[in-house]
């Protein structure tokens, strides 16, 4: 169990999406994202295994980021945020949120 506190420290907040690119080095297959948190946090990196998701599908998406953690090198490419998704066997589905929300939107 962990406590209020505990979870009160995760920073998560709403991206969206504004680039995609191939990651041919990571071991599982997995996309570059660059994601725009808005003003006070701007954009950052991600690496994220939702190959189950085309490029056309996810550039403009919105989606939910952990900001805090620190930053993972994950082969050549340093991945800044954690893309949030779920685990259906061996596909990962983003989790979302609702379209009136804007990039920089605190979970709480």
């Amino acid at each position: 169990m962990i406590t209020w506190d505990d979870f009160a420290k995760v920073d998560v907040r709403v991206g969206r999406i504004v680039e995609v690119s191939e990651f041919p080095e990571a071991r599982r297959p997995a996309w570059k994202l660059r994601i725009d948190f808005g003003p006070e946090i701007g954009v950052k990196r991600s690496s994220a295994q939702i190959t189950n998701y085309t490029k056309e599908e996810l550039e403009g998406r919105l989606v939910l980021a952990v900001v805090n953690f620190p930053p993972r090198q994950i082969g050549p490419f340093l991945s800044e945020v954690l893309t949030l998704g779920t685990y259906r066997g061996d596909t990962v589905l983003l989790v979302g949120t609702d379209a009136g929300a804007q990039p920089g939107d605190k979970l709480g």
